[in-house]
């Protein structure tokens, strides 16, 4: 069923306190804050409501003006997913109602990726999804930074990693210059949609030893035995926004698309 015709939600978790980049939601991007514009694609991409996970009201007076809501949620939780996982017992979500998890910092995420993600959840009995791109660089296979997956034959997750999977034994026992042809290398992108039901037990799992080992939290799920759907992204993501040059590079795209 496409995404136009299946209703979700769009949740935005938004920190104050970003230790690269303080107050990372409120600077400013063109003529407006960082987070008005990520709440706008929000808002383009169709979602029945948009939600603002917040923990600072500076944050929520950015917002005064646009159609989204607000909620305030408690600065010690340690993740987005758990604010948001806040906001569903805030807002009484329906266990059944698809929830998009769309970072702070994505003011760029395209429409197509965000339905994407919804229509990949909304085809699977899988309670979680998330997007991935083919990967074609030999040094974002080894860059711990990048983070791989590969995925069964129906696009159902087994494992995220930052070291290179899969690794091609015989080709890269005698270079390693480029990638071999006919091997599935996949790049994760962040963006994640649960059912409402599932994102609150999830925000209830114990932490896992690979999750802790590999600092990726979507293996929590995968080791406590849930399925996560994997779809390929129909349009690139830009990179998110995590420094002052990242802001600079993205006043500049910004400029690039106006013209």
């Amino acid at each position: 069923m496409p995404s136009e015709s299946v209703p979700f939600i769009v949740a935005i978790p938004a920190r104050y306190a970003s230790m690269r980049l303080p107050g990372k939601p409120l600077r400013r991007l063109g003529d407006r804050p960082l987070i008005a514009h990520v709440a706008a694609r929000a808002l383009d991409a169709g979602a029945r409501e948009v939600v603002v996970a917040t923990d600072d009201e500076r944050i929520a007076a950015a917002l005064e003006t646009m159609p989204v809501t607000v909620c305030m949620t408690d600065a010690d939780l340690a993740s987005g997913s758990d604010r948001i996982a806040a906001c569903a017992e805030q807002r009484g979500w329906d266990d059944d109602d698809i929830v998009v998890n769309l970072q702070g910092d994505e003011p760029f995420a395209p429409v197509g990726g965000l339905r994407a993600v919804v229509d990949a959840l909304a085809g699977s009995d899988a309670p979680m999804a998330t997007l991935a791109v083919e990967l074609d660089d030999v040094e974002a296979l080894l860059d711990p930074n990048c983070v791989k997956l590969v995925r069964a034959a129906d696009g159902r997750a087994l494992y995220f990693s930052r070291a290179p999977i899969p690794w091609p034994r015989d080709a890269f026992a005698s270079h390693r210059e480029c990638l071999p042809a006919g091997i599935p290398f996949l790049r994760h992108i962040g963006l994640y949609a649960y059912r409402a039901g599932f994102l609150r037990r999830l925000a209830r799992l114990s932490p896992t030893p690979l999750e802790r080992a590999e600092s990726l939290e979507q293996l929590r799920a995968l080791e406590h035995g849930h399925a996560i759907q994997v779809a390929l992204t129909p349009e690139p993501f830009p990179p998110g926004i995590d420094t002052e040059d990242d802001l600079r590079r993205a006043e500049r795209h910004l400029r690039e698309i106006a013209s």
